[in-house]
This record gives structure tokens, sequence and C-alpha cells, in this order.
């Protein structure tokens, strides 16, 4: 059977409404069943890959993260860097940027990052005369640092896929990270300087700066903890994840932000979108399985080796296929489907797995935030009551800005790689 073939099928079961992870798996069984071959592998390959210590640190992280949510103390931190910038040009939607990326360092999740800083900043930004859709734009774009800042659960996943060093992958995402963070706060200065129609905040006192950042520190011991544990060597990512867990939750405690009541709503959202990753996860490794054994990543490998002789344009050739794909799977699934399909090319090529995890993650980016898949889009839609068209309207330049920083990274991958090689 074609590559061509399956992909119809997959593609139909897609359109067709199907979950993504029963359309992985039942269409890796029903391969697995033309071959023919024995179907008793099926559960061991669904056991196998959940049966992972790095994969531990996916539902830690994400119970963190709710944990955090639940205890809003995202509104801390925003009010905390807003005390120090709040009052520069466009000095709102810089503390913004700012915040998700400092609470990206705690959460890991994109969907997390743009729900608990996006509460906090809507209604600040749209009070002070910021217009809508550069608003929604903006958060729904500085989201989206949350699975590029380490730690993020794509560079996880891809790890565990393509069997690269996760603490290296979360090293390479730091240099990506920090531009993004910097080309996403010089728009925002310039968009504020063009368009004039925002009232700018008073500069904060001392006294109301130091209280703003003492309530802000529970938030920056939590970052410092399991981002310094993992980069000291002490833990690995699974063993800073619990870490960070089990700060998080005394702190909250401690604060009198958590109740036993918002801990039962955190540990059961974390374990529906955990129980999701998973069956998604389970499914996709049967269906790895099955194409492989169709020899179908190796068929493409050749054809793209043998066919795309430039090394620039075999690269433009992955970035438009991800692009196109990210239009229509959500982020995860991008990364499940495509890696093993990409992969045996990518190495063939000789290009290091490490900055094509990053390459991955920057475009996965750019498939948060583009319709009509884009889950970061529904995020800030649900929080602010607002049109999706006014949402969209507001993310394209961020894409933009995405796709310049996946070329930058190309013709100058010391961006991604020299953290991780010379630390």
């Amino acid at each position: 059977m074609s590559a061509f073939v399956i992909l119809f099928l997959l593609i139909m079961l897609l359109v067709l409404r199907v979950p993504v992870a029963f359309a992985l798996g039942g269409l890796g069984a029903a391969l697995l069943a033309y071959y023919p071959l024995p179907l008793n592998g099926i559960p061991q390959r669904l056991y196998g890959a959940m049966d992972s210590f790095e994969l531990l640190a996916v539902p830690m992280f994400l119970l963190m993260s709710n944990i955090l949510l639940k205890a809003e103390v995202g509104k801390d931190l925003f009010r905390a860097v807003q005390s120090w910038i709040g009052h520069w040009p466009g000095g709102l939607g810089i503390a913004t940027i700012v915040s998700c990326g400092i609470f990206s360092a705690v959460s890991g999740s994109s969907v997390a990052t743009a729900a608990t800083i996006g509460i906090v900043a809507i209604p600040e930004m749209t009070s002070r005369g910021y217009p809508k859709h550069f608003v929604y734009g903006l958060i729904a774009a500085g989201g989206t640092l949350g699975i590029m800042i380490p730690p993020s659960i794509p560079l996880i996943v891809y790890g565990i896929i393509s069997e690269s060093s996760i603490s290296k992958l979360f090293l390479a995402g730091i240099g990506p990270g920090i531009f993004l963070i910097f080309l996403f706060m010089a728009y925002s200065i310039i968009y504020s300087k063009v368009s004039k129609k925002y009232t700018p905040l008073p500069k904060a006192t001392g006294q109301e700066r130091l209280a703003a950042t003492l309530r802000s520190i529970p938030t920056m011991i939590i970052a410092i903890s399991v981002i310094g544990s993992i980069y000291a060597g002490i833990a690995t990512p699974s063993e800073s994840a619990g870490l960070g867990f089990v700060i998080s939750l005394i702190m909250t405690f401690a604060m009198r932000r958590m109740s036993i009541a918002k801990l039962k709503e955190a540990t059961y959202d974390a374990a529906k979108t955990t129980i999701m990753l998973f069956i998604i996860i389970a499914g996709a490794k049967v269906f790895s399985y099955a194409i492989t054994l169709y020899m179908i990543p190796q068929n493409i490998s050749n054809l793209l080796v043998e066919n795309v002789s430039n090394h620039t344009l075999f690269i433009l050739a992955v970035g438009i296929v991800l692009l196109i794909v990210g239009f229509f799977l959500e982020s995860l699934s991008m990364l499940l489907i495509m890696v093993p399909v990409l992969f045996p090319a990518v190495l063939a090529r000789g290009i290091d797995p490490i900055w094509f995890g990053l390459f991955f993650v920057v475009l996965i980016e750019m498939a948060l935030i583009t319709p009509p898949i884009g889950m970061n889009l529904f995020i800030i839609q649900g929080i602010s009551h607002a049109k999706i068209e006014t949402v969209i309207k507001g993310v394209w330049p961020f894409v933009l800005m995405m796709a310049s920083t996946a070329i930058l990274l190309w013709y100058w991958q010391d961006l991604a790689l020299y953290i991780p090689y010379h630390f």
C-alpha cells in the first residue's frame, strides 16, 4: 500500500471527525491486519508507548500548571512585571510578553500560559485603550512561548520519539525563546508608538514595586527550582517536574490560594489532558509501527534525499509541509504523525536532531495560532468572549514573526545549538 493511499485514509478519518487517537490507532491496526501480521503486537505497542520514565514529566508539569492556574498566581506575576515596565511605551504589551515568558518556564504548556496571563492582561490592556485585535493576538502568540521556553511538553515528546536528549532540547529552547520574546516586545513598542490609541500607565512608586515583586517571589522560586535543577544536573526533567509540583502545592496552600476543592479541579483537569495525550501517543505508536513495516518513512526519506539535493531546499520543503499540516492538526498530533515520517530523512541529511526539534517546535507554535485548528485562538476567544475573526486578525503579524524566526534558525543554527553544546 502506497504512502499516498495511507495518507488519504488518515485525512479522510480526520475529516470525518474521528478522534485523532482512534484515527491513528485504528488505521495502524488495519494496516497491520492487511499486511498481514499478528495483531498481538498491538497491545504491546499500546503499553510500551506509555511505559516511559521520561513521560512522567508530562502529567507532573500539567498538574503543576493547573495548580498555578487555579491559584491565580499569574495575577501576581503580571502585576510585578507591570510595576517595573508598565510605564514604558507599549508597557502593558511588554509586561504581557515578559509574564508569558516567565510563566512558560513554570508550566511547559501553551494553553496554561495563554489562559493564565490572558485572564489578567486582557481586561487591563483593553481598559487602557489598546485595540482588541492587538491584545488578543499578543496574548495568543505569547502563550505559544509555553512550548518553546523549557520545560516544554512537546520537546519532551519529541525527545522520546527521536531518542534525543531532553535536557539538550530544553537548553536549545532558551535561545529561540528569548529571541521571540524580544521580537514580540519590539513589535509591541513599535505598534504602540504608531497607533497611539492607548493610555500610558503612570510610573509605579518604589513601594508599589516592592509589594508587587514580593507577591511574585513564589512563582519565581518555582521557575528557578524546576529549570535550575535540570540545568545543574541535579534532577532529570521528570524529577524536576515532580519537584515543581510539590513546591507549587506547598506554596499555594501556604498563600491560602489553594483549597481541597480547587486541588480536585486541578487534578481532574490535569488527568483529562494527560489521558488525552497518552491515548494519542499510544495510537501514534501503533500507526508509527505500521507505517515503518510498510517502509513509508524510509521511502519518503529516500524520495527527499534523492530528489532534493540542496539542504536549504530540503528544509524549505519540510517547513512548507509542516505549515500546511499545522492548519489541520493540533500540535501534539502534528508532532506524533510527522516526526516518524520525516526523521529518517533528517538523519540521512546529517541535520542535527536537536536543531530540528527546535525548528519543528517553532512551526508548531505557528500552528497554535493559525486557523482553523489553532488551539490558542479558541483559548483567547473563550476567556475574552470575542469573535474568532477578531482574534485571527490580531495573530497574523506574530505568525510572520515566527516564520522569520524559523528562517533565521536555518541560517543561524547557533541560535538554538550554542547553549546545549557549549554549556
